[in-house]
């Protein structure tokens, strides 16, 4: 099936061509495209002390001067004409118009995506040559910005000194394009680019999560341990005799490796972990739940009250087995829960729908293990209660 937002190519073509491999750039992806927010709406954003921001001044007391918001009226009244960049994080989790565009990128699993980062530029402005270690889609949305791509980097590549960007020391450019409004650009990890603002511009950025092998070590490793025993320990039962006491054998290191495989090779212990890892929200201090007896909450719905999924929540599902029967786990900002397979229906839904109502959620009402989970998520805070 094509997909309007890549240009019409087709999911697999972009999958198999470009994901992770080489940049693509998609003239007019969303036709027409107006932003839901301008730029004094996102310097506005700036000034809450939630919403995480900064600005990036090009040519300040020093060069690629950074600063921490939230910002004042006056901060902006003191920058330059020409050669800044605001940028605010998530502003998905802020204005629902702009966390709608994020439907467009289902192609992709849903609990891959970071945030969607909005900047604004004056002429000139930009965060200098960099790359990032996640893939990006670049959605131009108010005026032009020059991107020009370069070489692969890592963490070899050289950087300039600054105590807190990380800018190249060096840029071989490849490609370079100007994109207007409606214009994307998709970027693989670790490719060097380098964004300029021809005029006052903003641009919106999709980021992909993607925990890194240390990450993923370390914070497995800390999960796994909270199930181990003291008595979960190495052992050389029927070790052959030895020659020199003081050696460390290959037959040791194979016990050590089969101790660690033993937990790696746990299918539903590494699904639990990924599962709560990958859905734990960023700012989870943005989950307000509270309790709701499982009656008042049926009342509340048939009263035409909804559930609305919260902007900070982040769902997901898998199928496993438990004890040999299929089930279904549900994982919800960073926990998880197992079901049975008679609701994988009821989860999907729950996963995919932001807005919940007695008519949607009917078939499933007379399940008490399907209204407990409803009043579970409010607590958590992962939905809210909407009046009619």
């Amino acid at each position: 099936m094509n997909i309007p937002i890549l240009g019409n190519i087709s999911v697999e073509e972009f999958l198999r061509d470009y994901w992770q491999k080489k940049p693509l750039l998609i003239r007019q992806a969303i036709p027409d495209f107006v932003s839901p927010v301008d730029g004094d709406e996102l310097a506005g954003l700036s000034l809450e002390s939630e919403v995480e921001s900064r600005i990036i001044l090009e040519h300040g007391d020093e060069p690629w001067e950074l600063h921490h918001g939230p910002f004042t009226e006056q901060t902006y009244a003191e920058l330059p004409e020409s050669h800044w960049t605001l940028l605010v994080q998530a502003v998905d989790q802020f204005v629902p118009e702009v966390a709608d565009y994020l439907k467009d990128f289902e192609f992709l699993p849903r609990w891959r995506i970071d945030d969607l980062m909005i900047s604004y530029a004056t002429p000139g402005g930009g965060v200098g040559p960099h790359f990032d270690n996640y893939d990006v889609f670049l959605l131009q949305a108010e005026g032009r910005r020059e991107w020009k791509v370069g070489q692969l980097c890592d963490s070899n590549s050289p950087l300039l000194p600054h105590p807190d960007l990380r800018i190249l020391d060096g840029f071989d450019t490849s490609d370079s394009w100007v994109l207007e409004p409606g214009d994307m650009l998709y970027l693989p990890p670790r490719l060097a680019h380098w964004g300029t603002a021809l005029d006052n511009c903003m641009t919106w950025s999709i980021g992909f999560r993607a925990p890194s092998t240390a990450e993923v070590i370390t914070h497995y490793t800390d999960f796994v341990a909270r199930f181990l025993t003291s008595e979960d320990r190495y052992g050389d039962a029927g070790m052959t005799p030895l020659q020199d006491p003081n050696e460390i054998r290959r037959e040791d290191i194979e016990r050590v490796r089969q101790l660690l495989r033993e937990q790696l090779d746990d299918d539903n212990l590494l699904l639990s972990w990924f599962g709560q890892h990958m859905t734990e929200p960023r700012y989870p201090e943005f989950l307000q739940g509270h309790e709701l007896g499982e009656s008042t909450l049926v009342e509340f719905l048939q009263d035409g009250g909804a559930l609305v999924r919260s902007p900070a929540a982040r769902l997901a599902w898998s199928q496993l087995e438990l004890d040999g029967e299929p089930a279904i786990l549900l994982f919800s900002c960073g926990s998880s829960r197992p079901f049975p397979e008679h609701l994988v229906g009821f989860i999907q839904y729950l996963c995919s729908q932001d807005l919940l109502t007695m008519d949607n959620l009917q078939p499933w009402l007379d399940r008490d293990e399907a209204v407990t989970l409803l009043c579970e998520l409010v607590k958590q805070g992962s939905l809210e209660c909407m009046d009619e």
